[in-house]
């Protein structure tokens, strides 16, 4: 898709620079010969294009022009193969936040305005992902042409806000607000037929029809359909207001309003003003302002730039096409079938043919969900192939073992797999406990091994520890952290530890859960605690999602292998192991999961110090790891819990909050619950290097 814009005409002959800007702009201009005026989006600097100040600058430089002198039609795209634009530029909201936010939003909608009311047709063709202020400024166009892989969404939730540049009000007179307040309260994005079937776009096409589709546009022969019968009875407050309810209603399902005030803030704008787009621009302009100052959003942003951090562990060329993966079973299946899903080629072994054939539907499975055609699913298949003959393993670039976590089975594939690997290929294993120096004396080149700890699900966690011993080299670190750029994961460089820094930190939180289960606490009142302090899900409930035998080896390694006190494995836990009862795999272990997720509810009141007991434990661990140097940064290691076990997002991560809350307050809560409740408190000696 990287074109200029002579080429997205073909053979119509263009004037380049004909109207407005210099071609080193963020714009790059052309009229044809037909009367129609192209821009392409071009961000300087920028491999995808994101809408600046001076991007909204330059388009206002372009509108002047069309303003003196109205061309037959304007068509506006991207010059990106990345896509037509990712939204706003986020490393500008807090220099908004100083600069008087309102006075620049309403700069922003001024440009946009202008394009809207156009004498000619505005026609936005979009490639890629169109995502906040990108689909604000294709909403502010007459019409949307997507190509295949097109994609449109309001992200801005994620970031504590919600649309701030005309979205509020254009997204629901385009497709009605019920949709259109849907998509913005969840952040989802509307892909290529569901945006077409929703009237967001308005022609969906190959990239060779775009010109045809044009010329249709201009001679008149599409029609809008409009928003239907739904959309005008919601200029009714009465109608508003109920609607408003049941939107509140499921919202605080997910996001409790004290800690996530954007969905509440949207609603109640529409509420109020959803009948006069005028008074929702206004309204839409001063609650963006307000928003961008609070805790929840300068959090959330952070959280924006941690995964950028990670994500920059993550450069270079990685080396691997073919990857073997050793084990079948729930990991190594989620491993092969990403990875193929990634463009990777794969093999996945195991000694049993069943978990295979499993494997094959979960990576089907996983496809649907991530809305991949019939032809890409396919070619996904193509690539992940069965083999329990092993042939794989000789021509692999990187083979991942996935196998139960016995140090025994492990050193004889190690054994098996040295005699057959090629000489520099990378082997990583997946173990959450076990120590790497122990099973690196098993391996033919030390220095070509170390962890790759995946978390579950693959598919949707992001966070992958690419995990050194002390024979790992660095450019094997370099290539592990390259592939998980590759296969769209999070690479966290951490040292051998036990635990590695994830489970470190999470195994006090589950074990203490226990603790106060056998207190007589329930387990939904727990569970309850841990949602409330912004927790994806209760530690009860996420033991069972994790696997009750995988918590119970983890907790046994840990104990076996801290300095510090740790609690001893509760009775409860090993019988549920004994009794069969693992969790969700299972269908039953504390909860019951045969009617699906369950929902901690209870009326009863845990003990005063509840949540502190489930979380500053939690944070101890990660002062520990950063002492320990097992991780490199108190960035890294919030960036971390984040995206490995959702710990509260708005909160900006554990050690984040410790700082927010004090440090030297957690510290003295966590000498009194050490004088309460044992020794297991007592705070890190890492706290005194924190200030």
């Amino acid at each position: 898709m990287s074109k200029s814009v002579l080429e997205y005409l073909g053979e119509t002959k263009l004037e380049l620079g004909a109207v407005g800007a210099p071609v080193e702009s963020d714009w790059q201009s052309g009229i044809g010969e037909d009367g129609i005026a192209w821009l392409a989006l071009d961000r300087q600097g920028s491999s995808v294009n994101t809408i600046s100040q001076g991007v909204l600058r330059g388009l206002a430089d372009h509108l002047d022009t069309f303003e003196r002198d109205t061309p037959k039609a304007i068509v506006i795209r991207s010059a990106k193969k990345a896509g037509f634009a990712a939204g706003a530029d986020i490393s500008a909201f807090n220099e908004m936040s100083d600069k008087g936010a309102e006075d620049l939003l309403k700069q922003g909608h001024d440009v946009l305005d202008r394009l809207a009311s156009l004498d000619c047709p505005t026609i936005c063709v979009v490639h890629g992902a169109a995502l906040g202020a990108g689909f604000e400024l294709a909403l502010a166009c007459d019409w949307r042409i997507a190509i295949e892989d097109a994609s449109f969404g309001f992200p801005e939730v994620q970031l504590g806000l919600h649309p701030g540049l005309g979205g509020t009000f254009r997204l629901p007179a385009l497709i009605g607000p019920t949709e259109a307040i849907a998509l913005m309260l969840t952040g989802k994005t509307a892909h290529t037929d569901n945006a077409k079937e929703l009237g967001i776009a308005d022609v969906v096409c190959r990239e060779r029809h775009v010109k045809a589709a044009v010329d249709a546009i201009v001679a008149g022969q599409m029609k809008h359909e409009g928003a239907g019968l739904l959309a005008r009875a919601f200029t009714l407050s009465t109608a508003r207001a109920l609607a408003a309810r049941q939107m509140r209603a499921e919202t605080a399902k997910q996001a409790p309003a004290e800690h996530y005030p954007a969905p509440y803030a949207l609603i109640d704008l529409w509420e109020e003003h959803g009948d006069d787009a005028d008074e929702m621009q206004a309204g839409e302009i001063a609650s963006f302002a307000r928003l961008l100052k609070s805790e929840t959003s300068q959090n959330l942003r952070r959280v924006f730039f941690l995964r950028q951090g990670l994500r920059d562990n993550a450069k270079g060329d990685d080396g691997i096409s073919h990857v073997h993966v050793v084990g079948a079973g729930a990991m190594g299946a989620e491993i092969a079938a990403w990875t193929a899903l990634k463009g990777k080629t794969v093999t996945l072994g195991d000694v049993d043919n069943e978990p295979l054939a499993k494997a094959l539907k979960l990576a089907r499975k996983i496809c649907n969900d991530k809305h991949l055609s019939s032809a890409e699913s396919r070619d996904v298949l193509d690539r992940l192939m069965p083999d329990p003959k092993g042939y794989g393993i000789s021509i692999a670039d990187l083979v991942i073992e996935a196998a139960p976590e016995k140090p025994e089975l492990k050193s004889k594939i190690y054994a098996d797999l040295g005699e057959k690997m090629k000489p520099d290929a990378i082997l990583a294993t997946n173990t959450s406990s076990l120590p790497l120096s122990g099973l690196a004396d098993k391996t033919k080149a030390p220095q070509h091994f170390a962890g790759l700890h995946f978390f579950n699900p693959v598919s949707k966690l992001e966070l992958v520890e690419v995990v050194a011993h002390d024979s790992t080299s660095s450019a094997t670190l370099d290539r592990l952290s390259a592939f998980c750029g590759a296969i769209g994961r999070l690479p966290l460089r951490v040292q051998d530890y036990p635990g590695f820094l994830v489970n470190r930190a999470l195994t006090p939180y589950l074990l203490e859960a226990m603790v106060l289960m056998d207190e007589g606490v329930p387990k939904e009142v727990i569970d309850r605690a841990a949602i409330d302090f912004g927790m994806p899900m209760g530690p009860v409930a996420l033991a069972d999602q994790v696997g009750l035998d995988i918590c119970l080896h983890v907790a046994e390694s840990l104990r076996e292998h801290l300095d510090k006190p740790m609690l001893d494995v509760s009775d409860a836990l090993r019988k549920k192991v004994e009794e069969g009862h693992t969790g969700k795999k299972a269908g039953k272990g504390f909860y019951d999961w045969s009617d699906g997720t369950p929902h901690p509810e209870h009326d009863n009141e845990g003990p005063d110090d509840l949540t502190d007991r489930l979380i500053l434990p939690m944070l101890d661990a990660c002062v520990e790891c950063l002492r320990k140097d097992v991780a490199r940064s108190a960035d890294e290691v919030d960036g971390a819990m984040i995206f490995a076990t959702g710990f509260a997002p708005f909160r900006g991560g554990p050690m984040h909050y410790a700082k927010s809350r004090g440090n030297a307050e957690v510290t003295a809560k966590l000498l009194e619950l050490a004088e309460r409740h044992g020794p297991r408190f007592e705070p890190d000696a890492g706290w005194s290097r924190l200030g």
